[in-house]
C-alpha cells in the first residue's frame, strides 16, 4: 500500500517516487517550450502582417525573410551552467531572454530601423532591451539590431507574457554572421588571429556595401520623386 502512495500514474504509466521530481520538471519543460513556440508564431505573424501592409502601400517588401528558432535543451543547460545558475524551468524563465528567437532579414539598413519602429508601436509589445550592433559593431565585426520584447500569448485558460529575442539584419549581415558562426565553432583553427582579422575585414566590406546600396536606393527614389 505504501508503495502505491509513493508512485504517480500518468496515461497508465507508473512513475516511481524517486523520479517524480524529474518527471514533473520534464513535463514543465515541455510545456514551456510549447509556450515559447507559440510566442514565436505571434511575433512572426506580426511581421508578416507588417510586410503585407507595406507591400500594398509602398509596392515593396522591406522584409526579405523571417527565420525562427527555439534554443536546444543542451544549449539552454550549457548557458545556465556557464553562468553558475540552477538548471530548472524556473531558472530558464528568470534568467534567459533568448530561448525564443525571431530573425528578420531586411533588404536595406534603413528598412531595419523603420520596421523595428513600426513593430514597437504596436500597443501589446513591451520593449525590454535594445542592443544596436549596427551603429556599434562588436569587435569581430558582427552587426545586427537586437531587441528583447515581451509579447502576450493567449492560451486556453490565461494570457501569458512571453519573452522573445528579435534580431534584425540585412541579407549581407546575415550571410556574414552565418559563415562566422560556422568558422567559430570549428574544433581546430590554425592561425585564429589571422582568421579573426580576415573576418573583421570582410564585415567592414559588407557594411560598406550595405551603406552604398542604401544610398543608391535613396538616389533612385529621389530621382523618381524629387522634393
Amino acid at each position: 500500500m505504501e508503495q502505491e502512495v509513493n508512485k504517480i500514474v500518468l496515461d497508465k504509466t507508473i512513475i516511481p517516487a524517486d523520479n517524480q521530481h524529474l518527471f514533473q520538471q520534464a513535463k514543465m519543460f515541455e510545456q514551456l517550450m510549447m509556450m515559447y513556440s507559440c510566442a514565436i508564431r505571434e511575433v512572426q505573424t506580426k511581421f508578416e502582417v507588417l510586410n503585407d501592409d507595406l507591400s500594398v502601400r509602398n509596392r515593396r517588401n522591406p522584409i526579405e525573410m523571417i527565420k525562427t528558432r527555439i534554443k536546444r535543451p543542451e544549449s539552454i543547460a550549457e548557458k545556465l551552467a556557464r553562468r553558475g545558475l540552477e538548471i530548472s524551468v524556473s531558472s530558464i524563465i528568470s534568467n534567459l531572454n533568448d530561448v525564443a528567437g525571431v530573425r528578420v532579414i531586411c533588404a536595406f539598413v534603413d528598412d531595419i530601423y523603420e520596421v523595428a519602429d513600426m513593430f514597437l508601436r504596436q500597443d501589446d509589445i513591451i520593449l525590454i532591451e535594445v542592443k544596436d550592433y549596427i551603429k556599434n559593431p562588436k569587435p569581430n565585426g558582427y552587426r545586427s539590431y537586437h531587441m528583447i520584447i515581451d509579447v502576450p500569448v493567449f492560451f486556453a485558460d490565461r494570457k501569458q507574457l512571453m519573452r522573445v529575442e528579435v534580431q534584425f539584419r540585412t541579407i549581407a549581415m546575415d550571410f556574414w554572421a552565418s559563415l562566422e558562426h560556422q568558422i567559430k565553432y570549428k574544433k581546430s583553427i590554425e592561425n585564429p588571429d589571422v582568421i579573426m582579422k580576415e573576418l573583421k575585414s570582410c564585415a567592414d566590406v559588407i557594411a560598406d556595401t550595405d551603406n552604398r546600396m542604401m544610398n543608391l536606393r535613396k538616389k533612385i527614389i529621389f530621382n523618381e520623386h524629387p522634393v
